[in-house]
């Protein structure tokens, strides 16, 4: 018998505990969110557990179990009977617009356990899982996870480093959004630009509804939704064309790349919002990797592989492998324009 190493046994044990507890608490994180017990324990705390109960309108036996589940996991904080959130836990759990809120990944990790019937049968067919087939509303949990980032990023950093862009922006451009989802990069970008006018492509056709709707509610006047696919969405001479977290989910890429190229007009420029990635597996086994790795094998390769030519870049292809399939479309030049620890911003001219 292969003799085992103690130590590291009870390092990877240890770990997976860790990894369960994540895990376990998907489900009560969701419904924290959902019952604004995060919410209200930050305007009412520190709280007894009856107090949080009363205030959310919640059953007290829950709310006390739902406590000590959050105060063990460190999601919320513990001291002589009653429950707070830190200013960093509220960061995280009860600040939407935060950069750091992260109740969007708990919602996509949820979608992604619902989904498994559908990935694992085609582990064995190599078929793909179209976006729109996908278990629950897994486009509404991308789009919610993606949303802190771009919120606090786009306009006011990924915008900025490209050449010359924002002054084009101020003075009136016309942009493509394309595989826009539902919405919200096109939406802040046609708030911070009113001179400019945007357009939003989606082949998803229940997300460019909900794209209107979010447009509609935010009284907008120079943005349109319309569902069109990324290799011959209709449109042409645009300033600007931006996709956001969506190449490495496209079927045909390379296509993609040539038909957003025709569509610039003499001049204009093209920004790719792609998940942070080194060009090597060894680069991307870190969190940052292990989080995008997991999300591609169970989202973005089943989409891509569900499409035309399904390419399957996968959620961590790298600038390099990237940047190929961006010249491959005719741009001559292609830059890193800024980075977060989990975006890369490529700019192709």
């Amino acid at each position: 018998m292969t003799q085992l190493n103690e130590t590291t046994l009870n390092e990877l044990v240890g770990r997976i505990l860790g990894d369960l507890g994540g895990a376990v608490s998907v489900p009560l994180v969701r419904i924290g969110d959902a019952l604004d017990l995060y919410k209200t324990l930050r305007d009412i705390g520190p709280a007894t557990a009856d107090d949080l109960a009363e205030a959310a309108r919640c059953a007290p036996r829950y709310v006390r179990e739902w406590l000590a589940a959050q105060a063990a996991s460190g999601y919320v904080h513990y001291e002589n009977g009653r429950f707070s959130l830190t200013p960093e836990q509220a960061y995280v759990f009860a600040e939407p617009d935060s950069p750091v809120n992260l109740i969007g990944a708990f919602d996509t990790a949820a979608a992604m356990v619902e989904n498994q019937p559908k990935v694992q049968s085609a582990f064995k067919t190599g078929r793909g899982v179209a976006w729109g087939d996908q278990a629950g509303c897994m486009f509404c949990a991308v789009a919610r996870l993606f949303r802190p980032g771009y919120v606090n990023a786009l306009v006011q950093d990924w915008l900025p480093a490209l050449d010359g862009v924002v002054d084009r922006l101020k003075a009136g451009a016309t942009v493509a959004d394309v595989g826009c989802g539902h919405g919200l990069s096109t939406i802040l970008m046609a708030q911070a630009f009113p001179n400019s006018r945007f357009i939003g492509y989606d082949f998803h056709a229940d997300s460019i509804a909900a794209a209107t709707a979010h447009a509609r509610a935010d009284g907008l006047t120079n943005v349109d939704f319309k569902v069109g696919r990324a290799q011959d969405f209709d449109g042409n001479d645009f300033d600007l064309i931006t996709c956001f977290d969506c190449l490495h989910d496209m079927g045909d890429p390379k296509t993609a790349a040539a038909h957003i190229r025709k569509a610039l007009k003499q001049g204009g420029t093209w920004m790719v919002v792609e998940p942070t990635a080194g060009d090597t597996l060894e680069d991307n086994i870190n969190p940052v990797g292990r989080l995008y790795y997991s999300a591609s094998t169970m989202i973005c390769v089943p989409t891509s592989l569900a499409q035309e030519t399904g390419l399957a870049l996968g959620a961590q292809a790298g600038e390099k492998r990237l940047t190929e399939v961006i010249r491959s479309g005719g741009f001559t030049h292609v830059r890193r324009a800024a980075q977060t620890p989990l975006n890369m911003v490529l700019e192709a001219t």
